[in-house]
């Protein structure tokens, strides 16, 4: 498997063939969330910005680009902080760039309190997804 830079077209391809191949052994999402994600200071993206959102308000959690029109709130986030979040499973260092104020809220911080809760990346399967997306990101 070629590894590709974080959230280049590359990698986005990848994580969408990732998610369908899993999706009907994934649990439905504990709450709807309707979340628009911006992130920042992409090294290898024109202008260095992704718009992308999370929606689980169909009873299955989607990870796509774009904005949604109507969405309970926006996290804007630094590159680094979106991969420790995303990839790499390093809630300390998200924890850390919250406290930095790195990541900026804007709306219902409920709706991500509650997509968080939802988690568990001990979870054999959490483990096994995030294994074959840590596959294929490169290091830099």
């Amino acid at each position: 498997m070629t590894a590709h830079p974080f959230l280049s077209d590359e990698w986005i391809a990848q994580a969408r063939d990732l998610r369908v191949r899993y999706e009907h052994r994934l649990p439905p999402p504990r709450t709807p969330v309707k979340l628009n994600i911006v992130v920042t200071g992409i090294p290898h993206r024109d202008g260095g910005e992704l718009r992308g959102h999370i929606d689980s308000s169909d009873g299955q959690t989607i990870i796509e680009e774009g904005h949604l029109a109507e969405a309970d709130a926006t996290v804007t986030v630094d590159y680094d902080t979106a991969k420790a979040a995303f990839v790499t499973q390093d809630q300390q260092a998200v924890m850390q760039a919250f406290l930095q104020g790195r990541i900026f809220l804007e709306g219902d911080a409920s709706k991500l309190l509650a997509l968080q809760a939802g988690q568990n990346p001990a979870d054999p399967l959490a483990m096994e997804i995030y294994g074959e997306m840590r596959a294929f990101t490169a290091d830099s």
